[in-house]
C-alpha cells in the first residue's frame, strides 16, 4: 500500500507547492480533485479538455515533484432530478474520464448519485426505509430506471477512454452508501463498478469497516483514509441519523476526525491487516474533513498515524517459520 493525500485541503496552495509540502512529510501518491464537490483547485477537467499541453503540464509538474496520481475525485450527483444540476455534473465526470486517459489513470472516485422519485421531483429522494410500500417502490424505479442504465452508458464511456474502475464512495444520501447497494450496482453493470471504502462513512452507520471489506474482496478500488469520532450521549438521544449542521459539533452524534481520533490504533490495524488479506495494495489516501484541526495540523497527525499502522508492502515469499 502507498501514503496518499486527496489534495483538496491544500486547495489555497498552488499545486507544485503542496506538492513539495506533502513529498516532505513522506507522501508517495496524490489524489486530486478536479470536478464536482471536491472542486478544481489543483485540476479543472472542464478546463483542461481541449488543452493537451496544459494537461502535459500538470503532468510534468506532478512527475517532477516525485509523486504519483493515484486517482481522479470528481464527486457529484449525475443523477440529480433537475436536470440542470444532473447535466452539470455529468459533464464533469465525462471530462475527468477524459483527463485520467491523458494523465494515464486508470481509476476515477466518486458517488453513484440519487435521483427523485418521479420524473417531475426537484430534489434527490434517499430511501433507507422498508415501509410503508412507498418506499419499496421508489427505490425500484430509482434503481431500474435511473440508476442502473446511467451507469451501464458511463461504464462504456470509461471503459472506452482507459478507465477500468470506477471506485464509488459509498456515501449515504447515495443510492450506493454500503456494500450491499455497492455490490448490487456491481452485479447490474460490472466489474468496473467498486469501492471507494471510506471508514469514516461506514464507523457513523454500524458498519464494521473490517467486516465490510472481507464483504468487498475484488471490488476495493480505492481507500479513503478518515475517521469517524461517535458521541455517546448525543447518540443515545437522537440516534446516529443526525441532520445537525456539521460546524455545531457539540450537539451532533457523530462528527469526521482525523485518523486516530475517532478509533484508536487497534482498530486502524486490523482495517490495514483486512485489507492485505483480500489483495488490496493500492493507495491510503487522506481525506482531511476534522472541524476540530486546521488543515496542515489534521494532514500531518494523520500522516504521522499511517505510517505507523498501514502496511507498506506485501510479503510475496515463503514464511519461513511455516
Amino acid at each position: 500500500m502507498k501514503l496518499g493525500v486527496l489534495t483538496v485541503p491544500l486547495g489555497g496552495m498552488p499545486l507544485k507547492e503542496a506538492l513539495a509540502y506533502l513529498k516532505g512529510l513522506g507522501v508517495q501518491q496524490i489524489e486530486l480533485g478536479c470536478g464536482g464537490f471536491p472542486g478544481t483547485a489543483h485540476a479543472d477537467a472542464l478546463a483542461l479538455a481541449g488543452h493537451p499541453e496544459k494537461v502535459k503540464e500538470l503532468a510534468e509538474t506532478v512527475a517532477e515533484s516525485g509523486l504519483e496520481i493515484a486517482a481522479l475525485a470528481c464527486h457529484g450527483n449525475p443523477l440529480h432530478p433537475q436536470k440542470d444540476i444532473a447535466e452539470g455534473y455529468h459533464r464533469q465526470f465525462e471530462a475527468a474520464i477524459l483527463l485520467a486517459e491523458q494523465l494515464k489513470i486508470d481509476t476515477i472516485v466518486g458517488f453513484s448519485g440519487c435521483p427523485g422519485d418521479c420524473e417531475t421531483s426537484r430534489y434527490p429522494n434517499w430511501v433507507v426505509a422498508t415501509w410503508p410500500d412507498d418506499f419499496q417502490e421508489i427505490k425500484k424505479w430509482q434503481w431500474e430506471e435511473k440508476l442502473i442504465p446511467y451507469w451501464k452508458r458511463e461504464a462504456d464511456f470509461a471503459k472506452a477512454h482507459g478507465v477500468k474502475k470506477i471506485a464509488f464512495e459509498m456515501h449515504p444520501g447515495f443510492c450506493v452508501y454500503n456494500p450491499e447497494t455497492c455490490l448490487k450496482l456491481r452485479e447490474a453493470v460490472g466489474d468496473i463498478i467498486g469501492a471507494n471504502v471510506d471508514p469514516s462513512h461506514l464507523f457513523w452507520q454500524g458498519i464494521d469497516p473490517v467486516a465490510a471489506i472481507r464483504a468487498l474482496k475484488g471490488a476495493i478500488y480505492h481507500f479513503h483514509a478518515k475517521d469517524t469520532a461517535i458521541d455517546p450521549y448525543n447518540t443515545a438521544i437522537n440516534g446516529v441519523l443526525n441532520t445537525t449542521p456539521f460546524d455545531q459539533i457539540a450537539g451532533r452524534s457523530w462528527v469526521f476526525r482525523t485518523v486516530g481520533y475517532g478509533h484508536d490504533e487497534s482498530v486502524w490495524r486490523a482495517i490495514f491487516s483486512e485489507l492485505s488479506k483480500v489483495g488490496y495494495d493500492g493507495v491510503i489516501s487522506i481525506e482531511h474533513e476534522d472541524g476540530l484541526m486546521t488543515d496542515k495540523e489534521g494532514l500531518e497527525k494523520a500522516i504521522a498515524f499511517l505510517k505507523q499502522t498501514m502496511i507498506y508492502e506485501r510479503r510475496d515469499s515463503d514464511m519461513f517459520w511455516a
